[in-house]
């Protein structure tokens, strides 16, 4: 586990997410927004959103129907236009229009999830948590890291089996080994850091 994110940490010491945002809200306005889409299909319809809505205040303002033709690109853009004006609203009214620090105040956010409150808390405070997206299921599994059914019970075996000083970064750098490395269909085990550490039968190396 050690030398697997040592090899990590060697090749990318600053991974980053992938998501833009210019603050703790956009960048949680942007999670809720990647849910069942791209994160470069987010960024397209987000840097002329964020350029006139970068506070819950403003994004109020701007309201349902004007933010709706902003994230038209996005999947399911209807549905995440109303969570969206929701979580402003109960941002102003419940946490004095702050991005709150806790995953259980996160999750009672309209349209924001476990994995939602996980990325918010690692990207924009620092915290030692880990999102579990598809790509982070599939390495965890697949590689026999951390082996489980569920993004929960893979989350949790990671943060058991996960050296402390690579917490912080451990998430990005698993999502852009499953990005662009540890592919779903055709992995690219000739290339992967880790392949001689792997325990997927059918590697191809």
């Amino acid at each position: 586990m050690r030398e697997a994110f040592e090899r990590f940490r060697k090749a990318n010491p600053e991974p980053k997410g992938e998501l833009e945002h210019l603050n703790p809200y956009t960048l949680l306005v942007a999670v809720v927004l990647s849910a069942q889409a791209t994160d470069a299909g987010v960024n397209k319809a987000t840097r002329a959103l964020f350029a006139v809505a970068d506070t819950p205040q403003k994004m109020l303002a701007l309201g349902e129907e004007e933010l709706r033709d902003y994230i038209r690109t996005i999947g399911l853009y209807r549905t995440k236009a109303r969570n969206v004006i929701a979580l402003s609203e109960k941002l102003i009214s419940d946490f004095a229009g702050q991005v709150p620090r806790t995953r259980a105040e996160i999750e009672s956010l309209p349209g924001a999830g476990r994995k939602t409150a996980n990325v918010v808390l690692n990207m924009a405070y620092g915290e030692h948590t880990l999102a579990v997206d598809t790509h982070v299921f599939r390495v965890a599994n697949r590689t026999g890291l951390a082996p489980g059914k569920t993004p929960l019970e893979v989350e949790l075996g990671l943060e058991k089996v996960i050296p402390a000083e690579f917490m912080l970064h451990a998430h990005h750098w698993l999502i852009l080994h499953g990005r662009y490395t540890c592919l779903a269909r055709k992995p690219r085990c000739e290339v992967c850091l880790i392949n001689d550490l792997c325990r997927w039968p059918e590697k191809t190396v």
